[in-house]
């Protein structure tokens, strides 16, 4: 199976702004389905949290193109260094998707790092 990434916010390429705009357009559609976790705007992008109340949340599977350069600006742009996972903005995750038509994959999901803020 080829890896897919889950998308629910700024990375889908209707809504991908013009610094990763070039790597969107190469993604692949695979379907719609859910990941559990619950989704927090964050005013510039929105965060899936992937503890405390989990929902599902919709979104978007699409294949990655093929040359490795393409994860490496995804990550660039969600502010994720492998090597330092720790004190990335996100993390790359694999998270179980459930799609459409009911079956369950492991894809990679970005995922919120950081406390949120409290809930004014």
């Amino acid at each position: 199976m080829r890896n897919g990434l889950f998308v629910y916010g700024t990375l889908h390429p209707d809504c991908a702004p013009e610094e990763i705009r070039d790597v969107v357009e190469q993604m692949k559609p695979m379907g719609t389905g859910t990941v559990l976790g619950e989704v927090h705007d964050m005013g510039e992008y929105p965060a899936l949290a992937p503890k405390g109340r989990r929902k599902p949340v919709r979104g978007s599977l699409f294949a990655l193109p093929d040359h490795p350069e393409a994860l490496r600006k995804l990550d660039a742009y969600e502010e994720f260094d492998p090597q330092q996972p720790e004190t990335s903005l996100f993390r790359r995750r694999k998270r179980v998707v459930t799609l459409s038509d009911g079956r369950k994959e492991r894809h990679w999901v970005y995922v919120y790092n950081r406390e949120l803020p409290a809930a004014s």
